[in-house]
């Protein structure tokens, strides 16, 4: 059995031993999990058919596997905490709240988009829903987010800073000057490993020695620790954990949260280096089949209400696309809005 094919297997062993566990959250968070993940799922689809229709164009990476991770860290999360990940960046505002229209436009390069039209799929961002934005650079959220957790401290707040990145981020050397300083510093910030195993598509065991990730922190002192990644329990409750932590005043956590995207790292991907029995043995553990499940065995919704939610969420998606083949391009002078905050800045001509 190949590295990755034992990864999975070992993975899905663990999910199953969680199974008996479930039921400690209530109705409520669990049709919440359902419908966002649900929605985050079906966006994905629907962005990746209108990428092959060249709809729009530049980078385009999918989350679509990974949809418990964003779950149950928003539920775990206070609103008024701050999020931060990298370019593989749809999911998290929709678990936040923001209007899935506005980042359909975005995608579409529209001036109704959350970075007015000028960001794209790389680049959501959302300032009321305290989501402080995709990255394209890989790893500079590492820093950035413990920048944004060292402001919340300096202004006293209670809020948390959490910043996710892939398990290919880690190998920048940004992420052990800011482990750190965060330790050093006693900063309220969670660290995320998106762990999916295989970066742009070199898997862990071929890139390091260490393939438990979790340890990148024991030469800090951080706490950290492995989570399932395919269960929004687990997710849940490691980021709840963590972040009180980070409230208290005790600093950071790392969380290796192992989990898998079915598609390619973008768009682009032949996917040449994994097996198609590997990919259907992690889809077996999906996490939004789970939670349907959880809700069916407790009689939690009727079938039409299950229904009605796949009638809503189609509703969502079909209406995000509509809107944002309705918006208009930016205008020529939004090329120099934006960019600097002084207006008369000396490097901007008049135009």
């Amino acid at each position: 059995m190949a590295m990755a094919e034992k990864k999975a297997s070992t993975s899905k062993n663990s999910s199953k031993s969680t199974n008996s566990n479930t039921t400690k959250f209530p109705k409520e968070v669990y049709v919440k999990w359902y419908k966002d993940m649900l929605l985050i799922r079906k966006f994905e689809e629907k962005t990746g058919q209108l990428y092959i229709q060249q709809k729009f164009g530049g980078f385009c990476h999918l989350y679509i596997g990974q949809e418990a991770i964003v779950a149950g860290t928003a539920s775990a999360c206070r609103p008024s905490d701050k999020h931060m990940t990298a370019y593989r960046d749809h999911a998290h505002p929709i678990a936040l709240g923001t209007d899935p229209r506005v980042l359909m436009a975005e995608l579409y390069g529209r001036s109704t988009g959350c970075s007015k039209g000028k960001g794209g799929s790389m680049h959501f961002f959302d300032k009321e829903k305290n989501f402080m934005g995709g990255h394209g650079i890989v790893g500079a959220q590492i820093a950035m987010g413990a920048g944004v957790a060292f402001a919340e401290k300096y202004m006293g707040t209670e809020n948390i800073a959490v910043v996710s990145m892939g398990d290919g981020a880690v190998r920048q050397g940004a992420l052990h000057e800011t482990f750190n300083m965060a330790m050093m510093w006693k900063l309220p910030v969670v660290f995320i490993i998106e762990n999916n195993n295989y970066a742009m598509g070199t898997s862990v065991e071929r890139t390091t020695n260490v393939t438990d990730l979790s340890k990148i922190g024991l030469s800090y002192e951080m706490p950290s620790k492995i989570v399932n990644g395919m269960r929004p329990e687990d997710v849940h409750d490691a980021i709840f954990e963590a972040a009180e932590r980070g409230r208290r005043g005790d600093g950071p956590t790392l969380l290796d949260i192992r989990t898998y995207r079915y598609k390619g790292h973008s768009m682009s991907d032949p996917q040449k280096y994994r097996t198609k029995e590997e990919v259907s043995d992690w889809m077996e553990q999906d996490p939004i089949e789970h939670c349907l499940q959880v809700i069916k065995e407790n009689n939690w919704l009727s079938e039409k209400e299950i229904e009605d939610i796949s009638i809503w969420v189609k509703k969502e998606v079909d209406e995000s696309v509509e809107f944002a083949e309705n918006s208009p391009y930016p205008e020529a002078h939004e090329l120099y809005e934006d960019v600097y905050i002084q207006s008369d800045y000396p490097y901007i001509k008049e135009y």
